[in-house]
């Protein structure tokens, strides 16, 4: 999570523009963003002529292999009205450095979550919440309720992974 200098800094900046006319980061002049921590420093892998520097490539390469959040592309925000305490233990296990145990619960938690995204959506995240004592409640119109067939591979997603 990015703390709140640098959002600020985002904002500040964002605020003022980003063209040469308004004086913003693109003339040089404001105030810079901090993005230590947030992304490893690289450098560029190409010469003043535009060729390739393989060595930095190559460096630039270890670089990136070697941060922690590697394929972490976003958070699970649907899955977390369902299975909560599992996603902020998620996030303690990464904040505390135990990514091997982080890794094996994202795992577990990434069938559920595709089920409630991408492959079931809305109806398939009421449908579960019921199941988790939590009111879903019906679909409203144009959405549809899952079929029985549906229903059952939304709960094969989840009994899978032993969260039913």
């Amino acid at each position: 999570m990015l703390g709140a200098p640098v959002w600020s800094s985002v904002r500040q900046g964002l605020s003022r523009g980003l063209s040469r006319n308004m004086g913003g980061w693109a003339s040089g002049e404001g105030k810079k963003v901090d993005i230590t921590g947030i992304y490893p420093p690289v450098t560029t892998p190409f010469t003043a002529t535009a060729e390739v520097d393989y060595g930095k490539l190559e460096e630039n390469l270890h670089k990136l292999s070697t941060f922690p959040f590697r394929g972490a592309v976003g958070g699970i925000c649907a899955l977390a009205n369902v299975l909560g305490a599992q996603v902020c233990q998620l996030e303690r296990l990464c904040r505390t450095g135990q990514w091997e145990d982080a890794q094996k619960l994202q795992h577990r938690l990434i069938e559920p979550n595709t089920a409630v995204t991408r492959r079931f959506g809305i109806p398939g995240l009421k449908k579960t919440m019921d199941w988790f004592g939590y009111y879903g409640g019906p679909c409203r119109a144009p959405l549809q309720e899952l079929s029985p067939a549906e229903e059952e591979a939304l709960r094969t997603d989840f009994t899978s992974n032993g969260w039913l």
